[in-house]
């Protein structure tokens, strides 16, 4: 029985101390809270601090380059309007999607630079190894199914690409890899990997992927490769240069033989107006010839014999076996004619 005495003495004072503890902390408030009115007022002080999470909490923005996905009860609906949106708290969330063009690289580090041979190196059609390197830039399309379609939408690019990227290049030599195929090998990768996000349909788009780097594994094919190249390019140059100098070549060579073509003709013009005329000469002599035969052979003999007598040589031989020649006949035959005039 003592200890219940002592018990209820313990209670008792406890009770008693809770009490002075209540008026001691309600003397610090306003008067006329002591009775149950400062408990009002911190309902109302929380009341307008709930309020005002509230507010803040059901207004959000998107931004320019941002797509949201507002969640209502599980259900996702795309916001894709920039500016200033709003949503019921507590039972409306926001999520938001980054739509700006992204990358990441394959075959290396973008950060260190080193490159990850297990990514980079490859075997090509023709059976050589070759390391090559890559950048796949993307961008979410559609926010929704960026957020639900898949767990990790970039992680399905990176293995699609991938495999894209070793399908191709497996299709082509390793001459081609490194020097004049990389803008098809490109084309045909890019091809591929947008073909099978159609089929995954999780919200990202392929905008471009690029050959970075291509090189072989080691320093000495490499070395042959750079050789094979800049042979390569001495060929293209040589090729260009005869390409110039026929270009050059060819107009003066067409005009030569335009030249040589006109004079040709101008020449058969003139043998024609010539074979013509001395035609229509000879049957103007024959029909002179037929009027009066004996006078036409002798005017024919004259006109001869005076065009071949310029040329001749006249050789006199004395009885002594000297001989004297006297060229041109001209002079002689008018030394004669002016010493017969005299006489």
């Amino acid at each position: 029985m003592a200890d219940s005495a002592r018990n209820r003495a313990n209670g008792f004072e406890t009770l008693n101390g809770g009490k002075n503890n209540f008026q001691n902390f309600t003397k610090g408030m306003p008067k006329g809270t002591g009775d149950g009115s400062g408990f009002k007022f911190l309902g109302v002080v929380g009341l307008i601090i709930l309020l005002i999470v509230v507010a803040f909490n059901s207004a959000y923005k998107i931004g320019e380059q941002e797509q949201g996905v507002l969640v209502t009860f599980g259900k996702a609906q795309a916001v894709t309007d920039p500016g200033l949106h709003f949503k019921i708290p507590f039972v409306q969330s926001i999520k938001k999607v980054n739509t700006t063009i992204q990358g990441f690289s394959i075959g290396y580090d973008m950060n260190s630079n080193v490159t990850n041979e297990s990514e980079s190196l490859m075997i090509t059609s023709d059976y050589n190894f070759v390391n090559v390197d890559f950048f796949v830039e993307f961008r979410y399309s559609d926010p929704v199914k960026a957020l639900y379609a898949s767990k990790n939408p970039v992680e399905i690019l990176r293995n699609i690409s991938k495999s894209c990227i070793r399908t191709v290049i497996s299709a082509y030599p390793v001459d081609a890899v490194l020097t004049t195929g990389k803008g098809e090998i490109q084309s045909s990768i890019k091809e591929r990997i947008v073909a099978d996000l159609e089929k995954q349909d999780i919200g990202v788009q392929l905008v471009n992927i690029t050959i970075q780097d291509s090189e072989p594994p080691t320093s000495d094919i490499m070395e042959a490769f750079k050789a094979v190249e800049t042979a390569k390019q001495g060929k293209e140059t040589s090729l260009n240069n005869a390409n110039k100098y026929r270009n050059e070549q060819i107009p003066s060579a067409q005009a030569r033989a335009d030249g040589i073509i006109k004079d040709a003709e101008a020449k058969k013009t003139e043998r024609i107006n010539e074979a013509t005329a001395q035609v229509a000469r000879f049957n103007a002599m024959y029909e002179e010839y037929t009027k009066n035969p004996l006078m036409t052979k002798k005017r024919m003999f004259y006109e001869t014999m005076e065009e071949v007598l310029p040329s001749l040589k006249v050789i006199i031989e004395s009885e002594d076996g000297q001989t004297q020649t006297i060229l041109p006949l001209e002079s002689f035959a008018d030394v004669t004619v002016s010493g017969t005039s005299a006489q």
